[in-house]
């Protein structure tokens, strides 16, 4: 029967790739959620890990940078510079709030920088300048794909017109982009020039950062201070908390929707051949046997959707940001877990639900039909 599972299913390739393509297109919807899901999430911490900082400084209740508001005094910078162990600082303004490029509103990660704090500033400069001066700004590539807007145009933060210098890659992302403007700018709309909001603080070698944190705490009053693990790890929490139920709900569907597909494929494979399996019993193969043979089938079927879906995951999806540059896709092997987990109980049980009802058959209605 085995070897009956086999012929059948080549004796129609154009079937068996119809068949393996509709389990593999239904899972590729399941990681595609999952891969924009992470590759935002990822994408909404970029700054803090391109910083590679060994310590954040910010306002006393403040652990995040995404959707906070800290404001330090720019004199805590200076102190904490002089510390002994402490190799190097840099520090910038931040804002939470829509800049208007083009005719529309992005909303955007608003970075105020200085040129003697330029490591705070792009990680990865396309074309221009990195570092903004009074009346300028920079900002991410995908954007000026996007609007049409090139360096030498005006953006507006604010109601404050600001002229493109710089163009930067990795700063977008679908819920916020990393804009550059000059600390004086942002100090003007926020009233802070003499105040920074978070300070990079970095540690000499061989130094202990817990320690050099403790040291910062016992030093200034009214701040938070953190590894850049820890505030990495906060930041990425709150981002996925206010992403996550929606997603959540689009990779629920989409599941569902794969479940479904594979549950008719493998019952319509069955169901397709249950003549074939009817004659087989009334020929004298054992229900063990038929059951084997529609379980052979089955999964055949269920392992050829999932290397499509492997395939077609690390192809047609690894480009996608190329044709449509504002989506952050992050594929993992361990995404496809999830997947092999519900494929192949769903597509058993509905083979052998399908195969049952062969064995019910008498097997004289099939000589007599």
């Amino acid at each position: 029967m085995i070897y009956w599972s086999l012929k059948t299913l080549l004796s129609e390739p154009l079937r068996l790739i119809v068949s393996a393509l509709a389990v593999a297109v239904s899972f590729i919807l399941v990681i595609f959620f999952s891969a924009v899901f992470e590759g935002e999430s990822n994408q909404m911490v970029a700054y803090l890990e391109k910083m590679d900082t060994d310590i954040w400084v910010m306002q006393k209740g403040v652990s995040n940078m995404h959707m906070a508001s800290s404001m330090v005094w720019d004199w805590k910078a200076h102190k904490i510079a002089k510390m002994p162990d402490v190799k190097e600082v840099s520090a910038i303004l931040f804002l939470n709030g829509p800049v208007k490029i083009g005719r529309k509103d992005w909303f955007s990660y608003i970075i105020g920088i200085s040129p003697q704090h330029h490591r705070a500033g792009p990680w990865d400069l396309i074309k221009g300048k990195a570092i903004p001066d009074q009346g300028e700004a920079v900002i991410p590539e995908v954007i000026t794909k996007l609007t049409g807007v090139q360096i030498g145009d005006e953006i507006t933060m604010n109601d404050r017109p600001l002229k493109i210098v710089g163009l930067t890659r990795g700063t977008f992302s679908m819920a916020s982009s990393v804009v550059f403007v000059s600390r004086k700018d942002l100090g003007d709309l926020v009233e802070g020039n003499d105040q920074y909001s978070y300070i990079m603080v970095y540690a000499k070698p061989n130094v202990s950062i817990q320690t050099l944190v403790d040291d910062i705490k016992n030093n200034l009053e009214k701040v938070n201070v953190l590894t850049n693990k820890e505030f990495i790890e906060s930041d990425r929490q709150l981002a996925v908390q206010m992403g996550a139920e929606i997603i959540n709900m689009m990779t629920i569907i989409g599941t569902l929707l794969a479940t479904l597909i594979v549950a008719f494929t493998a019952y319509s494979l069955i169901a397709r051949k249950k003549q074939e399996l009817a004659i087989a019993k009334a020929l004298g193969f054992s229900n063990a046997q038929i059951y084997i043979a529609t379980l052979c089938q089955s999964i055949i079927i269920t392992s050829l959707g999932l290397l499509l879906t492997l395939f077609l995951s690390y192809t047609l999806l690894i480009w996608l940001p190329m044709v449509v540059p504002q989506i952050n896709l992050s594929i993992r092997i361990q995404q496809f877990i999830p997947v092999v987990l519900i494929a192949f109980p769903v597509a058993v049980f509905a083979s052998l639900a399908s195969a049952r009802t062969v064995i019910k058959v008498d097997p004289m209605t099939v000589f007599n039909g």
